[in-house]
């Protein structure tokens, strides 16, 4: 990978400054430019935070493989990742816009192909947003339930299960705390962003070596490392299927990371410091989660017990993981709910964080004409904060929970498009570079050089597989409570996307279009 140098300022007068490389891109500068690398990175860290994906999919990882799949897939799924923000980042270089993915597939598809291209990717990209801000409140709001079930004895000692009602308001009034911070200016959400990546940094460091220290007993580096686990409820004995399905904790953690392309426009020196906020932010969180899985995965001695809805937690295996190490050595399991606090913040920050993103997607998609009541959404206040966008993103994140109402699988579903279909929308600006633009692209400061469209067919391969893999059945024998509800969702999605295309959007949408006015 390279840096070119900045061009000749006497060539590319307009290109110097941020504002001049915006109104090139087609856009008049409305949102205040205020974050800094350091800033626009820790929104990104933030999105992933290896503390909600980690813990929010522990279960999964533990029942489809253990221990074996957890510490090393880890690192299978994070160097396609970073194939991924890779290629990501080199077209971030290039178009540092708020539109991000949807921008980059118009201008990398061509004038023909240019509107549908940029029409089925922001519909993906957007609505992917908007599930994923919806899944990790809703985590966050099941975690809470989890931890006042603890607090008040456990399941075993007549704790208090808040009902779905109740799980429904925790998540409520997270998204409504959530808009409200997000209505403030991009000065505190800046402040608010790298104090969020500061305690992720943190409480993994403090999680990782707490939990094992607190045990009275430990797991071996040979259990840790080896042992696969294939004793698990859902009737799947082949270990490459296994091995697959425990996947998922990882690629489910490792995205988001498209926040730093859609804060470009609020980020100084963006096409520079955007794709750096992508490639440091997937590195860090490479290292730091991996320091995370094995400081947890070293307190783990019986997998069933922890996977049990019998045990205090209720199946809730790291909960019950951080309950046990600290029940066992003081006699109560206190310490384990101030960790579960330590993760619960940090989830909330995330939460945060995708809202951030998610609005400013929204402003730029409705900047393009490309939603509903377009004009409404891409207004700006006096703060210049994209304020109808942010709030119309919480309002559809908390309806998006609806289905939780009458049934987790239903909202497993709906959750389950907050991986697949942002990663689609991830490579399809790729797959547009490397098939349709590989001698007409135009690099940024960034690039990969010779390695471009390599790295660029790399990812877009581990999408198609991931695509392909995450919609195999997750139990056997299928029935309408275990089938796996992802490629129906994603199916549903994509029928939608192109229905409106055909029916309605073909006719008007033009793709991005300059707001610089005459």
């Amino acid at each position: 990978m390279t840096w070119n140098k900045p061009p000749p300022a006497a060539a590319q007068a307009a290109a110097d400054t941020d504002h001049g490389r915006l109104r090139e891109l087609g856009y008049k500068q409305e949102l205040k430019r205020h974050l800094s690398v350091l800033s626009n990175f820790s929104i990104s860290f933030t999105v992933i935070s290896v503390l909600t994906g980690v813990t929010t999919l522990y279960n999964t990882g533990l029942a489809f493989g253990g221990p074996a799949t957890m510490t090393l897939g880890w690192f299978v799924v994070g160097a396609f990742t970073m194939a991924v923000g890779l290629s990501m980042a080199e077209i971030c270089s290039a178009f540092p816009t708020s539109g991000g993915l949807y921008y980059w597939s118009a201008r990398l598809s061509g004038d023909r192909w240019a509107p549908f291209a940029s029409w089925i990717t922001g519909w993906f990209n957007i609505v992917g947003q908007w599930a994923g801000t919806a899944s990790i409140d809703f985590s966050l709001a099941q975690l809470i339930q989890v931890i006042v079930l603890l607090s008040t004895g456990g399941n075993n000692g007549g704790g208090y299960l808040a009902s779905k009602y109740v799980v429904f308001a925790f998540h409520a009034v997270i998204l409504l705390s959530h808009a409200i911070i997000n209505s403030l200016s991009i000065t505190w959400l800046s402040f608010f962003g790298q104090f969020a990546a500061l305690w992720n940094m943190l409480g993994v460091f403090v999680l990782m070596i707490a939990v094992p220290v607190v045990a009275t007993e430990r797991a071996s580096a040979k259990f840790v490392f080896t042992h696969f686990n294939t004793d698990n409820s859902a009737g799947i004995h082949s270990n490459l299927y296994i091995f697959v399905l425990g996947l998922l904790m990882s690629q489910y953690t490792l995205s988001g990371y498209d926040a730093s392309a859609h804060m470009t426009e609020e980020t100084k020196n963006a096409d520079r410091n955007g794709p750096i906020g992508i490639i440091s932010a997937i590195g860090i969180s490479l290292i730091v989660g991996w320091g995370y899985i094995l400081g947890i995965t070293f307190a783990v001695k019986d997998i069933p017990y922890l996977l049990s809805p019998d045990n205090d937690a209720g199946g809730y295996a790291i909960a019950e993981v951080f309950y046990l190490a600290f029940k066992s050595r003081y006699g109560n399991g206190v310490g384990g709910i101030i960790c579960l606090w330590i993760v619960a913040i940090a989830i909330y920050f995330c939460g945060m964080g995708s809202m951030t993103s998610n609005s400013r997607m929204t402003y730029a998609f409705s900047r393009d004409g490309a939603m509903p009541f377009s004009s409404l959404w891409h207004k700006v206040n006096k703060l210049e904060v994209p304020i109808n966008a942010v709030w119309l993103s919480a309002f559809i994140s908390l309806c998006m929970a609806l289905p939780s109402l009458g049934s987790l699988v239903a909202f497993q579903a709906m959750a389950s498009v907050a991986t697949t279909a942002v990663y689609i929308a991830y490579a399809l600006p790729i797959l547009f570079r490397v098939m349709l633009a590989h001698k007409s692209f135009v690099p940024g400061p960034f690039n990969l050089g010779r390695y471009s469209v390599l790295v660029g067919w790399i990812a877009v391969l581990w999408v198609a597989t991931i695509t392909v893999l995450f919609s195999l059945p997750v139990s056997y024998p299928v029935t309408k409570d275990t089938l796996n509800y992802t490629p129906v969702a994603v199916g549903g999605l994509f029928t939608l996307v192109l229905l409106s295309w055909i029916v309605s959007a073909r006719h008007w949408f033009k793709g991005p279009i300059t707001n610089l006015g005459g």
